[in-house]
Order: structure tokens, then C-alpha cells, then sequence
């Protein structure tokens, strides 16, 4: 049974890898430009490059996959035969909309500071999402809901204080699950395109 309601949501839920891969560019921008300390510079250009590939790919790729699967969730009845799906729709809702405002504040080269209250929130949100897909046994979806509790971890004293120390440990778990991502993008497409079953 559990097989068939999950190709049932990999069916019904394409969308599912446009989620994943978007929010992994972001952590691989982000997270990867902080870690390696390239660009060093940290002027207008790159602030404005930064902010557009947050905006655009974790955040509008997110909202897309999030606002589907609420369609979905109200109006066909497939959908609600898996009601897990309320907390993937829950995150990429919530995730992409985050990153638009990351975007924005980095395109204007803002003040990071109350991002580590925001990161409180998503803190939370990430923990929901470990427990509920941890519950429904789906253990890569409860991995990647780790890696976001350790990446927001991490946020909260490098925005709060700015911490180098913490920055760089955020910008190591935003490539570790960037890349944990950049796998969830390969088996949901690999499973929908051409029938597999690998790990998902």
C-alpha cells in the first residue's frame, strides 16, 4: 500500500524535483560563495547577482511546487488519500516565500541581523518536517528536514551576532543539503521520467 500511494504523489506531483533543484541552486550559491569565500568581494554586483538567483530559483521554483501541491491537496481527491503531502506543501510554501525575501534583502545589500529570528521560525518548521516524514517513514525527505534544522541552527548566532564561525558553519550544511538536494532532483525525475524506484 505504501508503494502504491507513493507512486500515486510521484504521479500526480512532477513539480516535486523543480522544489528540490531550486532550493539546492540557492544553497549552492549561498552557501557556496560564504564557505569558499569567493567572490571576496562583497559589493553591488555580486549582492545584486546573489539576490536574483535567490529570488528566482529557491524562491519562485519553491512557490510554484508549494502552491501546486495546496491546488492539489483542495481539489483533487488523489491528493488527500496522502495527507503528508500538507507538510511538503507546508515547507515549499513557506521556504520559497523566505527566499524571496533573502533575495530581495541581499539584492539591496540589507542588514542581516533579524534574520536570526526569522531563522527561529524555520528552525521550527524544519523540526515538523523531520517528525512527520520521520513518522511516515520516508527517510530521504527526514534527511533533508535535518540538514535545513542544521543549516537554521547555524543562522541563528551567525545573523544574530555575525559570527564568521557560525556563517561558515551555515554555508557547510547549505552544501551539504544543496547536494543532498541535487540527489532528491536526480531519483524524483529519474522515478517520474522513466519508472525507477530509487531512493526517495
Amino acid at each position: 500500500m505504501k508503494a502504491y500511494l507513493r507512486m500515486v504523489v510521484f504521479a500526480a506531483l512532477p513539480p516535486l524535483a523543480i522544489g528540490f533543484f531550486g532550493l539546492g541552486i540557492g544553497y549552492f550559491v549561498f552557501g557556496g560563495s560564504t564557505f569558499f569565500r569567493f567572490p571576496r568581494e562583497n559589493n553591488e554586483n555580486i549582492n545584486h547577482a546573489m539576490g536574483l538567483w535567490g529570488i528566482f530559483m529557491p524562491g519562485f521554483m519553491q512557490f510554484i511546487a508549494g502552491t501546486y501541491i495546496f491546488l492539489g491537496l483542495t481539489i483533487f481527491p488523489a491528493f488527500r488519500s496522502t495527507p503528508i503531502l500538507y507538510m511538503a506543501g507546508l515547507a515549499f510554501t513557506s521556504y520559497g516565500v523566505h527566499w524571496f525575501a533573502l533575495g530581495y534583502n541581499k539584492y539591496k545589500g540589507a542588514d542581516t541581523t533579524v534574520d536570526g529570528f526569522m531563522a527561529v521560525g524555520f528552525l521550527w518548521i524544519s523540526i515538523i518536517g523531520a517528525v512527520v516524514f520521520g513518522l511516515g517513514h520516508d527517510i530521504p525527505v527526514t534527511i533533508l528536514f535535518i540538514l535545513l534544522a542544521l543549516v537554521y541552527i547555524n543562522d541563528i548566532p551567525a545573523s544574530l551576532f555575525h559570527s564568521p564561525v557560525w556563517e561558515r558553519g551555515k554555508a557547510l550544511f547549505q552544501l551539504i543539503t544543496g547536494t543532498w538536494l541535487m540527489y532528491l532532483t536526480f531519483a524524483a525525475t529519474l522515478n517520474f521520467a522513466l519508472g525507477y524506484h530509487l531512493f526517495l
